[in-house]
């Protein structure tokens, strides 16, 4: 693999900033709970809270996700990093202090306004990195690789999280962070995109960004960088199969909001599930992520393609869901999540399938833009799912089937499933010299990578 060095590196930063995101998941249902609705094990006003935080902040990152990720195609991903490396430190803080009701308040608060730009901003700029460093060819294998550094954050927070008191929780989570941003900033290298004369960029034609390469776009005005909502449909609209997968992304960040935000409170109310018991399931279910996003990704993208992994990972999801939705004791979430090992083949797969449509001095936003789709999905996914979680899990409930929201969050993924069987058949690396996208009638040839 390319530039391994730079990209064990990345490995590390991205390894250590998801670790102390998610070692505090397992937590953040009891001490909402605790602080918003002491000694109950149902409580609706901890799931709007958590509905209406997870909207706000995604509809922050529906802006703010492009603007980082193109920002970052011209003044590097080292630079960009550092700012949501940084603001996450700030909210985890808070809570490794005191976990009462006013300072619950002051994190919620906090968390809300820095999740617009550190909960996806490290992400999508790791993204670009990673599209910056692969070939082509490799790609598939290079981003199962860092799903799988995700996916195995997730399985030593959660393994964490399980050993550690609540307040030991928070206060790992802190000094992890902190070490992450300074590990990024004293090991990460920058990379610059390098670009071929013969490519054309697909964002903003005729105007500057077409005349000159990546490193010049620093010398254009600073506001004529801002992607303006037309530049964002201009690449949406790039080629057909960029259409069809961010339709795919949508459907499929609708359903893994709803699954972070509402699965523990489900389980809360259905099994009397806590701390210890998420930890089981997470534990197993990123496990099983970690060896499919490790092994299989790389093992199997190159034979089958990426396509095909996307829509088995899609399907996982809706299977998990069923099984969730008429589990009819304590156990059967224990083996629902050992779908994992397929569920999480799906986001790594979409966002290597669009990193193939554009060209180097584009990777950062078109990463920004999926991840943008994702944080809209984010907004919509709490209007959807917080009513039908908080009325199915009440005693009001128009029948008796507390799992009906897990169950629409399962047909999301369905949804996905049906669309990503039209990628199979579009064709995603074109023959030398065939057109790789066109826009207004300008054809660009297929991007040549380093």
């Amino acid at each position: 693999m390319e530039n391994w060095g730079n990209l064990w590196h990345l490995f590390v930063t991205v390894f250590l900033s998801n670790f102390a995101a998610l070692v505090t998941n397992l937590a953040i249902a009891d001490v909402t709970m605790e602080a918003v609705c002491p000694g109950k094990d149902e409580c609706s006003l901890a799931i709007y809270l958590t509905g209406f935080q997870q909207a706000i902040a995604g509809l922050g990152s529906v802006v703010l996700m492009p603007l980082i990720g193109n920002m970052s195609d011209v003044y590097g991903r080292k630079a960009l990093l550092t700012i949501p490396m940084t603001l996450s430190i700030i909210p985890l803080g808070i809570l490794a202090l005191k976990r009462t009701t006013n300072y619950f308040y002051a994190y919620y608060v906090l968390k809300t306004i820095t999740a617009m730009v550190s909960e996806g901003g490290v992400l999508c700029l790791a993204l670009g990195y990673l599209a910056d460093s692969v070939s082509e060819g490799k790609r598939v294998s290079a981003f199962g690789v860092l799903a799988g550094v995700v996916a195995g954050a997730s399985v030593c927070s959660t393994f964490a999280a399980r050993l550690l008191s609540t307040a030991q929780i928070f206060q790992v989570a802190a000094a992890v962070s902190i070490a992450a941003a300074l590990y990024m900033r004293i090991f990460l290298k920058d990379l610059t995109p390098h670009t071929n004369v013969l490519e054309e960029p697909i964002l903003k034609p005729e105007t500057e960004r077409d005349q000159v390469g990546c490193e010049s776009l620093r010398e254009i005005d600073f506001f004529k960088q801002i992607p303006s909502p037309k530049d964002i449909i201009h690449l949406l609209k790039s080629s057909t199969t960029f259409s069809v997968a961010a339709f795919v992304a949508f459907f499929n960040s609708l359903a893994e909001a709803g699954v972070q935000a509402f699965l523990m409170y489900y389980l809360k109310a259905r099994f009397q599930f806590k701390k210890d018991q998420y930890a089981d399931i997470w534990l197993i279910t990123y496990i099983g992520a970690t060896m499919s996003n490790m092994l299989f990704m790389p093992i199997l993208g190159p034979l089958i393609g990426e396509e095909t992994l996307l829509s088995v990972g899609l399907f996982a999801g809706f299977l998990n869901m069923l099984l969730y939705s008429i589990a009819w004791s304590s156990w059967v979430p224990y083996v629902s999540a050992c779908l994992g090992v397929f569920l999480f083949l799906a986001s790594p797969s979409i966002r290597c399938i669009v990193s193939k449509q554009v060209g180097p001095c584009e990777q950062g936003i078109a990463q920004g833009c999926l991840l943008g789709i994702a944080s809209f999905a984010n907004v919509i996914s709490p209007l959807i799912y917080s009513p039908l979680s908080a009325l199915f899990l009440s005693e009001g409930a128009p029948f008796n089937f507390p799992g009906f929201s897990i169950m629409c969050i399962g047909l999301a993924w369905l949804i996905g499933f049906i669309l990503s069987i039209v990628i199979k058949i579009i064709p995603l690396i074109p023959k030398d010299g065939e057109v790789h996208g066109s826009l207004n009638g300008k054809t660009r040839p297929a991007p040549t990578l380093v």
